[in-house]
């Protein structure tokens, strides 16, 4: 069986149809039986500027991240595209509009800019259009099928895409049919002289096309999610508005709230009521919540953020990617406020961890925040999701009779640090909740040692997360015992890790990568025993700080190095492999 490993890029200006032409290739795709990685960049203005690319990594095995080089570039704009023609490997293709309607000053036009080596396909993307649609509305389905017919694609999917895309719209459908089957005999006629070339995706691959925002609904909704509270911010949105469409169909409750701080009250006033309650948000609205967290803590009510970060601070970059709210995530509130945190590496970490952290905060009696970005948020993988739902329906402490009467303490120290949980209107299970510090009734006392008691147990209670039932805590990769150089990632940011290892271990430089997804409480005795395995660290991430290496650094007394970068796009993998090299050279130099 021919492998295939092929991305396509398609580059355009906001409104031209580039993300909705990616979304119809990729699902096609998908639909075909092909693995897919997929992740757009789209502007912050609405529409009619910005420059918007759909990205998609096609392959028949597993593949973790975007490749630094596109073997096919689609180029709807002449002004966006030129940019991005050094993006295109040797013998790779790049697809341009043929004619343009309007005089071009030297160099403006795409063509002049091709590398010797790429392969130009000029195609009258415009004309086909408005000669089969009577409109120009249609270029994004041409170039769709010029692709197809140009790499020898079936035509079956593409048209079961596109009619379920439309089925609502008939004459819509059948335009958009009309104008991919333009461009689909015209590729289909045209001599190739690319090396692009599409294997069969051998045995059929059932899977779902989920990015990370869909992936965290479906989890909610498996785990059997009550309500929801939330304020629309990029890029978090999307996962209340999945929700809001899936939650009624249900029998439960969403409420978008006027603002951030109304959405985590609300949160955790329906969590207290034994609700399973969560939250969405972005680096701005969990600064905004920072307080409220601070009451689920003390109150030790379970509630569910879901974070998705972005470029900042302040409002920043909404429409970039960034790795920049760990520290606030795992600190953010006064005094000690502990939550636990975890961060999914992929698309069905997302589905899973929203899951889980119903069942941990109904556990552990705390909020739990699951961090995401926008690159995980808005990134299409192939996942194969279970028939039936993993998780919990009830993680709750049980709760004795003998607990519960006169006297009932529902914040009592016991030997887990979790104290049986009495619901509101629950016969003997009277009890005070409150902000200020307390016993174990729930009555303010400010003693020292009570303090003390308290505090700790908040602390302590979370150890146990660490061993939560069907949780990857941390996973290693590569090479086993001692290696040269290892690489520590977390969240998004983990595909490039493990794609750069691939690349070193084939030149033979012994490598590992362990990705840690419990952020808080910290796996200090895991990470510990990968840095002793390890001759150097190197930790890469999205932030300028290297807050993760801090963190790393503050659990293990070990020093790693850092590799930062905050260009509002994800990592690249050919730049940490070079990194693993060049700390690789240096000791086998101090050896030598």
């Amino acid at each position: 069986m021919n492998k295939t490993d092929i991305q396509i890029a398609i580059c355009g200006s906001a409104g031209e149809g580039t993300i909705a032409a990616g979304d119809i290739l990729r699902s096609a795709l998908a639909g075909a039986g092909y693995r897919i990685i997929a992740f757009d960049a789209y502007p912050a203005e609405i529409r009619g500027f910005g420059k918007c690319v759909a990205r998609l990594r096609v392959t028949t095995e597993q593949a973790y991240s975007l490749k630094e080089k596109s073997d096919v570039l689609v180029c709807l704009n002449d002004d966006h595209g030129i940019p991005h023609i050094g993006e295109v490997r040797d013998y790779g293709a790049v697809i341009y509009e043929e004619k343009s309607i309007v005089p071009l000053a030297e160099g403006a036009h795409v063509s002049a800019h091709i590398l010797p080596g790429q392969v130009p396909y000029p195609v009258p993307i415009r004309e086909l259009s408005e000669r089969t649609t009577g409109a120009v509305r249609s270029r994004n389905m041409v170039v769709v099928g010029y692709i197809a017919g140009l790499f020898g694609l079936s035509r079956e999917p593409f048209y079961k895409i596109v009619d379920a895309k439309f089925k609502n719209k008939g004459s819509v459908a059948v335009q958009n049919r009309k104008a991919f089957d333009a461009g689909y005999d015209l590729g289909a006629a045209t001599f190739k002289l690319d090396d692009v070339q599409f294997g069969a995706p051998g045995e059929m691959f059932h899977a779902t096309m989920l990015n990370g925002n869909a992936a965290v609904a479906r989890g909610c909704l498996d785990a059997g999610i009550d309500t929801f509270f939330g304020y629309p911010i990029t890029p978090a949105t999307t996962i209340m508005e999945k929700l809001a469409s899936e939650m009624p169909k249900r029998g439960k409750r969403l409420l978008q709230t006027e603002d951030e701080i109304a959405a985590i009250a609300t949160t955790i006033g329906a969590g207290y009521t034994g609700a399973r309650a969560a939250t969405a948000t972005s680096g701005p609205g969990l600064a905004l919540m920072s307080e409220m967290l601070g009451l689920g803590v003390m109150a030790e009510v379970p509630s569910v953020v879901f974070v998705s970060q972005r470029g900042g601070p302040a409002t920043g970059i909404p429409t970039k990617t960034e790795q920049a709210d760990l520290n606030i995530a795992l600190h953010g509130g006064h005094g000690d406020a502990p939550r636990i945190v975890i961060a999914p590496t992929n698309v069905d970490g997302c589905y899973r961890c929203a899951g889980k952290a119903f069942e941990m905060a109904e556990r552990y009696q705390t909020p739990v925040i699951v961090l995401l970005d926008l690159y995980l948020s808005n990134r299409y993988e192939t996942v194969a999701l279970p028939a039936k739902s993993p998780f919990e329906a009830d993680s709750d402490k049980p709760l004795a009779k003998q607990d519960l009467g006169a006297g009932y303490k529902r914040f009592a120290y016991t030997d887990d640090h979790v104290s049986p949980r009495a619901l509101p209107g629950m016969a003997g299970g009277m009890h005070v909740v409150t902000g200020l510090e307390h016993n174990e009734l729930g009555r303010v006392n400010e003693q020292p040692d009570v303090h003390e008691a308290m505090s700790r147990k908040r602390h302590e209670k979370l150890k146990a997360a660490l061993s939560h039932p069907d949780f990857t805590v941390y996973k290693r990769f590569g090479d086993e015992g001692q290696v040269d150089v290892g690489i520590l990632g977390w969240g998004s940011s983990f595909g490039e890790c493990l794609e750069a290892m691939f690349l070193a271990r084939r030149e033979g430089i012994r490598c590992a990568a362990l990705k840690v997804v419990m952020l808080s409480p910290f796996p200090v005795d895991a990470v510990t025993a990968f840095l002793d395995d390890c001759g150097a660290v190197l930790v890469p991430e999205l932030n300028y700080q290297g807050q993760f290496a801090q963190l790393v650094q503050a659990e293990t007394c070990r020093p790693v190095h850092r590799y930062n970068r905050v260009t509002g796009t994800p990592l690249r993998v050919e730049d940490i492999y070079a990194e693993v090299r060049r700390l690789a050279l240096a000791a086998t130099r101090k050896a030598a």
